[in-house]
């Protein structure tokens, strides 16, 4: 990284782009004039709450660069190869989510407590984004087609995944003790190493992550019909730095080495793991 302590601006990182708002030759319909700054929007965050490597529920702003982007060829993909869609897993018992992630360097996790989007996205030598992975479980509600968008707030299972996996992409998180009878959805939110979203240089392209829709508790019934336990509990607010956080009722006996960054509120399920 940059450790330089200069406090003034290289007239060599000047993003001339940023000088134009987009629509001097004319835009599309519908297109919004970009803001614009001369001196790459370094005082952007003036007189607001700075983010400072923290995670503020209230909001912040981050001065900190976007960072570096890797090559249209390398960019990140993922999918979720287990739970499979619309699978039924067992109530109450343990199973593994499993990812396999394309262009990323996993196993890069800085302490989510004070270094929080506190340095930009990096690349390795081989131009792939150095990061993590995190996974998220929800629950939908008693339906596999919620009309509704699901709060961002509420979770069931949450877990950052810190270590490299298997050498070729592939990430595990363990759900100890498993969920409650309902119906779910499972996303994956990869991040760079200071856990932002990772960002990739052009608009037209595939999304970065997945998700999957699958049942617990519901055997053939998985169509949505039935009721199912609505487990729609809130998640964990604090950092669980040795844990695995499961919410909405769903119990977590086990004791876990991997950190995780959770933003959602307290639960009423059980987190012994932390």
């Amino acid at each position: 990284g940059n450790n330089n302590p200069n406090l003034c601006l290289s007239p060599n990182v000047i993003s001339t782009g940023s000088q134009s708002n987009g629509q001097e030759d004319g835009g599309e319909l519908g297109q919004a004039p970009s803001a614009i700054s001369a001196n790459n929007f370094i005082e952007f965050c003036k007189g607001e709450t700075i983010t400072n490597g923290l995670q503020n529920k209230g909001g912040s702003c981050n001065p900190i660069p976007m960072g570096k982007m890797p090559a249209f060829s390398k960019m990140t993909s993922t999918i979720i190869i287990s739970p499979q869609a619309g699978e039924d897993m067992p109530a109450n018992q343990a199973f593994d989510i499993s990812v396999r992630v394309a262009n990323l360097q996993p196993g890069t996790f800085t302490n989510p407590s004070n270094t929080y989007y506190s340095a930009p996205q990096d690349l390795n030598g081989q131009g792939i984004v150095i990061g993590h992975t995190h996974i998220t479980v929800q629950d939908m509600g008693g339906s596999m087609n919620p009309a509704q968008p699901l709060d961002a707030g509420t979770f069931a299972f949450f877990k950052g995944i810190n270590n490299a996996g298997d050498g070729q992409g592939t990430l595990s998180a363990t759900v100890t003790g498993g969920l409650g009878p309902g119906f779910y959805r499972v996303c994956t939110i990869t991040a760079a190493g200071n856990h932002q979203p990772v960002l990739m240089p052009v608009a037209n392209r595939g999304g970065q992550d997945d998700c999957q829709k699958f049942t617990v508790g519901q055997g053939r019934n998985a169509d949505g019909g039935g009721a199912g336990n609505n487990n729609n509990g809130e998640g964990s607010t604090d950092e669980n730095e040795g844990g695995v956080v499961n919410g909405g009722g769903s119990n977590n006996n086990g004791d876990d080495a991997n950190q995780n960054e959770n933003a959602g509120t307290r639960s009423s399920g059980n987190n012994n793991g932390a």
